[in-house]
């Protein structure tokens, strides 16, 4: 078998392993905070070009007065304070598996990833897959929402520029994507300080108003959102689909966190995007209280006329960069769920040698364009988009809500009833997002929850998959010391060299060995049975890597593990072994693997039809074991044979 045994369940490993970086300082937290700036912000930073907006003047706008105007104001100044600052920014982010973020990492605090499954929570491993899900939905459509907005400023400028709208933004998408192989490091070095300055000029821009209606900084009383709510019932419910659009970048920010780092994404959010996003949406409220016929496009109309083009390209330039938090999570995400069984192998490029969660995945990269494009092309408006926007994020809110109450109950063994409150606190505020999201299903909100229902089938039919094809290949071996002890009796013929099998059960006899032996007659003078195991952290410690076993006779067997934020590389951790009688020179080794084709039965019992035959697509799609291992191609034997599940 050529894949990994997915994630072992060892508890202890949690306390003694470290991620391999130091926490930053000085010139480079300086540098991270900017670069996070660019990254991780992007997304929350571009929802003042439209968040406001819908909440007077989109599909469900509500009436344009003094009362609601501050109503929603403060609702935006809580949820960004209660639902990004503190949950997430003080609240979720400690819950890191050793550096990296995301709800993969925080699903396998919760509860042990296992390949036998039988062990685990599995409601809340189903919880993070489809939470995963999830954010490949919203990863499509935040680029699309966040471009579409700011070219849409060109609309302002002149109507006559409606029918380029759609283009330019294809344009925009299609070189933003390209820029992707550059690397998350030197993404952040180009949009950081362009980021930094686009905050600034949201602040400057709400300054400026608020000193002509300092009133509206009376919106921050929270008593105004709760006498919006008692006006408008049912209306100002419906609302708070609206105004969830200024928090939709907080599970982006955690998901981005084993890019930078805690304190610099902390640093970044309380000392410049945070002021910067309150400023301006207060100036937006101002401008609204002096005339509320601006309510079509607020944030444009508070620039004034002679600035309104270079507005428009600075917001063009952030709405980029705000695609950047998705795009960049997508590649963590990716990465996480292929180490821990949820995907098929994809080719993962590394592209920092400072930090390790700065990575590129170019077919990652190419499916999420193509997805930005066809959307844009589907909807054709910002406007269009924010019914389809929110749904998913507010699901995954939901779903870090839960995950993070048992990662406190468990893992940090906080107390029952301080826990249940503030995890109960963030629900309620969760499941309020969510309600009020949920009345856009039909109007688009059906979009992300279809793809993310797709991607789920695909992650649990692939680890399902994998599950029953070991189960079948190991029904058809036998243990490996009993075959040892036949070739002791057999002795067939020994050749010079060292033989590698890759062997997905240490305890088994590998597939391609015995189909070497039947086919070639012959054995190597040395044979390593090499296992590689991923465990339930994002890196492992260099002195706890390799475990190898003499076995006598020639033969050896090794144990390699991973986390599941690392690349295996079998050569580099072979030439790494030094044993008395293992001889290991690169020129006499070669490297054995099996490669199996999957053919779908009735004949045993575990998936429907369609779903085995899902999974032998997409076995028959995965990046090649010698790509993924490392292996030199032309070091490699591969060994076939059809397996039926």
């Amino acid at each position: 078998m050529t894949t990994t045994e997915t994630v072992e369940d060892i508890h202890s490993t949690y306390a003694d392993v470290e991620k391999p970086k130091e926490s930053p300082s000085g010139k480079y937290l300086a540098f991270l905070s900017l670069a996070a700036l660019g990254v991780v912000y992007g997304d929350i930073g571009t929802s003042p070009l439209y968040a406001l907006r819908e909440c007077f003047h989109g599909p469900h706008a509500i009436a344009v007065t003094p009362g609601n105007i501050l109503g929603v104001l403060s609702l935006i100044f809580w949820s960004l304070i209660i639902v990004v600052s503190i949950k997430y920014l003080v609240f979720v982010l400690r819950a890191d598996n050793h550096g990296e973020g995301g709800i993969l990492s925080l699903a396998a605090l919760a509860t042990p990833i296992k390949p036998s499954g039988k062990t685990e929570k599995r409601v809340l491993i189903a919880l993070g897959i489809f939470g995963a899900a999830l954010l490949y939905g919203d990863g499509v459509l935040t680029p699309a929402i966040s471009i579409l907005g700011a070219v849409e400023g060109l609309t302002v400028a002149t109507p006559a520029m409606t029918p380029f709208v759609v283009p330019v933004t294809i344009a925009i998408l299609v070189g933003l994507f390209m820029f992707q192989s550059r690397g998350t490091a030197r993404v952040g070095r180009v949009f950081g300080p362009v980021t930094l300055i686009w905050f600034t000029v949201l602040a400057v821009l709400g300054i400026a108003q608020i000193v002509q209606s300092p009133s509206v900084l009376s919106a921050a009383n929270p008593l105004y959102g709760v006498n919006f709510f008692i006006e408008n019932g049912w209306h100002g419910f419906v609302i708070l689909g609206s105004v969830f659009l200024v928090v939709t970048g907080g599970e982006a920010l955690y998901a981005d966190m084993g890019h930078f780092g805690k304190k610099p994404i902390r640093l970044a959010w309380f000392f410049v995007a945070l002021p910067g996003l309150l400023l301006n949406y207060f100036g937006q409220g101002a401008l609204l209280l002096e005339n509320p016929a601006m309510a079509e496009n607020p944030f444009y109309r508070l620039a004034p006329s002679w600035a309104l083009y270079p507005m428009i390209v600075l917001a063009t330039s952030a709405a980029v960069i705000a695609s950047q938090a998705l795009i960049s999570g997508a590649f963590s995400l990716t990465m996480q769920a292929v180490q821990l069984g949820f995907l098929p192998r994809v080719k993962i490029q590394h592209t920092s040698s400072r930090e390790f969660g700065q990575i590129y995945l170019p077919g990652v990269n190419w499916a999420i364009m193509v997805g930005c494009i066809a959307i844009v092309i589907g909807f054709g408006s910002s406007s269009r988009l924010a019914s389809a926007y929110g749904i998913a994020v507010t699901s995954t809110m939901v779903i870090t809500t839960i995950l993070f109450y048992f990662v406190a109950r468990e893992r940090w063994n906080w107390g029952f009833l301080p826990t249940a409150a503030l995890c109960g606190a963030f629900l309620i505020i969760d499941l309020a997002f969510f309600g009020a999201n949920a009345i856009k299903i039909l109007d688009g909100g059906w979009f992300p929850l279809g793809l993310a229902a797709l991607i789920f089938t695909v992650m649990v039919t692939w680890k399902k998959g994998r599950s029953i094809l070991q189960r079948r290949v190991t029904e058809e071996t036998e243990p490996l010391e009993e075959f040892l002890e036949k070739l002791e009796r057999d002795k067939p013929m020994r050749v010079p060299g060292l033989a590698v099998f890759m062997n997905g059960n240490a305890s088994r006899t590998p597939p391609a060995m015995l189909h070497n032996l039947e086919h070639n007659k012959v054995l190597h003078e040395q044979v390593l049975f090499v296992t590689v195991k991923t465990r339930p952290i994002p890196y492992v410690r260099e002195d706890e890597r390799e475990k190898l076993e003499r076995l006598g006779n020639g033969f050896w067997r090794v144990k390699i593990y991973y986390g599941y934020m690392e690349d295996p590389n079998i050569p580099r951790e072979l030439e790494k072994l030094s044993r008395p009688g293992l001889i290991l020179r690169r020129c006499d080794i070669t490297y054995f693997l099996g490669r199996e084709t999957i053919i779908a039965t009735r004949k045993y019992p575990g998936m429907a039809r369609w779903r085995e035959r899902l999974f032998g697509l997409l076995t028959k799609n995965a990046r090649s074991a010698t790509a993924y291992f490392g292996i030199p191609p032309n070091r490699v034997v591969e060994l076939g044979e059809q397996v039926e599940i």
